[in-house]
């Protein structure tokens, strides 16, 4: 039986959104998946609204099509919270990672009644301690595999060194930094939804 884990980036034009989908694309095809990662063509002006998508999947995909029933929903930009329903058609079963200093309870009631796993991370900080900027999509990333778990940790950290060696060869210190920021996020999320999937369980037994 083929299983396919869907994903819809929401993010802004100059963030990083479309990279990080196909950065995880490109991750997931390293482990033997069949992937997707695309944007949504449209205005992508910086600061504009933008989407993108990914499907990975253990079997052959055979849809093209934009994602409406996504497993899982990345917020880049937690200002799209205000003007974006973000949670339109998301599973319960998966969850939605939200990169804001917030917590998961101060979230919630812009989530339109959402009673899905809510992850939430501070992608900003974790990238300016790093990389001394704000690029919140390499964090972003580590925290949507963490959830996903559609990759274990040291394969994912182990092809994502090999892809910046690759993109950033004379710039070991750029190397260094992208690679703490994706431990430090992973991390983070793995804090974040701990209580969470405690609650579940206890509600299980």
């Amino acid at each position: 039986m083929n299983s396919t884990t869907e994903i819809r980036w929401h993010g802004r034009g100059g963030q990083g959104a479309k990279t990080a989908a196909l950065l995880l694309a490109d991750v997931a095809f390293k482990t033997g998946k069949n992937v997707q990662g695309f944007p949504e063509y449209g205005p992508e002006r910086m600061g504009a609204p933008i989407t993108a998508f990914n499907r990975i999947s253990s079997g052959k995909i055979t849809v093209h099509s934009n994602i409406y029933r996504p497993d899982y929903v990345a917020v880049v930009d937690e200002t799209l919270l205000h003007s974006v329903h973000v949670t339109d058609g998301l599973k319960e079963e998966g969850a939605i990672i939200i990169n804001t200093p917030k917590s998961r309870e101060e979230v919630l009631p812009l989530l339109r009644g959402y009673r899905g796993e809510v992850i939430t991370i501070d992608a900003r900080a974790i990238s300016e301690q790093t990389l001394g900027k704000n690029f919140p999509n390499t964090p972003m990333l580590a925290a949507v595999v963490a959830a996903c778990g559609i990759m274990d940790r040291d394969s994912f950290v182990q092809d994502m060194r090999a892809s910046f060696e690759h993109k950033f060869a004379r710039k070991p210190e750029v190397i260094e930094g992208n690679m703490k920021a994706l431990e430090m996020a992973w991390d983070a999320a793995e804090a974040a939804r701990c209580p969470q999937n405690a609650a579940r369980e206890a509600r299980i037994a």
